[in-house]
């Protein structure tokens, strides 16, 4: 299966809207592009497979694998990208800014609902992310 993430890069944050088979699950909120730089960028467009994950601090979320020069980059609930990433990825349901969403919490059920079932059955998810024509 393959999700794509359209990006709109803006001076202070990153806005994407994420679609399964041409349809929109959510929009996302991720920092803004600083050529990859560690815990200040967004990571770089490109094809990446997605794991699942728990810990303490986000509960249940997805791992972004194979992110070149980075590790451990999560999707993971956040509603302002500048004070709640450190390159990650957050589903929101509206943007309100740049890199700044509402109601992730409810985003990010959406997308634990459609993608792990199918990661449970261990079928491969990919996302693509790409820049917003």
């Amino acid at each position: 299966m393959e999700l794509i993430l359209n990006r709109t890069y803006h001076t202070t944050g990153t806005n994407g809207r994420l679609y399964c088979n041409g349809q929109e699950i959510c929009k996302t909120i991720e920092l803004a592009w600083r050529k990859n730089a560690l815990r200040r960028s967004c990571i770089p467009e490109g094809k990446y497979r997605l794991s699942k994950r728990y810990s303490s601090k986000h509960g249940w979320h997805f791992e972004i694998m194979n992110v070149p020069n980075r590790s451990c980059i999560l999707i993971h609930t956040a509603n302002n990208a500048g004070r709640e990433l450190l390159g990650c990825i957050a589903p929101v349901a509206q943007h309100i800014g740049e890199g700044k969403g509402n109601s992730s919490r409810i985003a990010m059920q959406r997308l634990r609902d459609l993608l792990f079932p199918l990661l449970d059955r261990g079928i491969s998810v990919q996302l693509i992310i790409t820049t917003a024509l």
